[in-house]
């Protein structure tokens, strides 16, 4: 199962949370967000990231502004939070994770057509685009997320004592972390740490991959 942590700020935490082995880095460029952080400042962070993917996360953003950053910061992948159409999302000049709220009607079959490389489920808060920290029916969700046919990333609330859950009802290619790793709004180094270790002692499932060149399959290395 891999691991993205999302709303990096600085290279400390950046280079800490991939040398502990989260396959996808995340930067908010939403400027309504604590976790918001300026392009070119992200730009300087990913030039140091060697193995870790780079995740940019938009919410409604112009489509020359994402791909400008795109290049300035040399993403991975973009990640759309708002509601953002499948014609906007072909334009964008590298993959697409796609975000959804489960419970803002959420339909697999949807998410199964949007041209996205990896879906992304959060919870749902009226007027909030996603990163709230809560947790969503994960129980009345599992069926209908299994019948998603693209890797998915579990977001929302997951944290140490909840992760193993995750895994079990999901078996989900992965899982997006960000609240849970902070204290008083700031990334915290042992919280990083913990998180990956107890991700690393889960027993392993099938493994997927979604990269630069649109392949999906079992066994490639981000």
């Amino acid at each position: 199962m891999k691991v993205k942590m999302c709303g990096m700020k600085d290279l400390l935490s950046a280079k800490v949370a991939e040398e502990a082995g989260a396959e996808f880095i995340g930067f908010v460029f939403w400027q309504r967000s604590h976790r918001y952080i300026e392009p070119e400042h992200a730009a300087v962070i990913c030039s140091q990231l060697r193995q870790s993917l780079k995740v940019g996360v938009f919410v409604d953003e112009p489509l020359e502004n994402v791909n400008e950053i795109v290049h300035l910061a040399d993403l991975d992948f973009v990640q759309l939070h708002g509601h953002e159409n499948a014609e906007y999302a072909r334009k964008i000049e590298c993959p697409v994770i796609k975000a959804y709220r489960y419970g803002e009607n959420f339909d697999a079959a949807a998410a199964n057509k949007f041209p996205a490389e990896i879906i992304l489920v959060d919870a749902f808060r009226p007027g909030e685009p996603g990163g709230t920290g809560a947790c969503f029916d994960w129980r009345a969700a599992a069926e209908e997320i299994k019948s998603i046919r693209k890797p998915v990333l579990i977001a929302g609330g997951i944290h140490t004592g909840n992760v193993r859950e995750v895994q079990r009802i999901f078996h989900p290619y992965g899982v997006d972390v960000s609240g849970s790793l902070e204290v008083n709004r700031e990334k915290s180094i042992s919280k990083i740490q913990a998180f990956m270790r107890k991700v690393r002692s889960l027993p392993r499932g099938r493994r997927h991959y979604a990269g630069k060149s649109g392949h999906s399959g079992s066994d490639a290395r981000p």
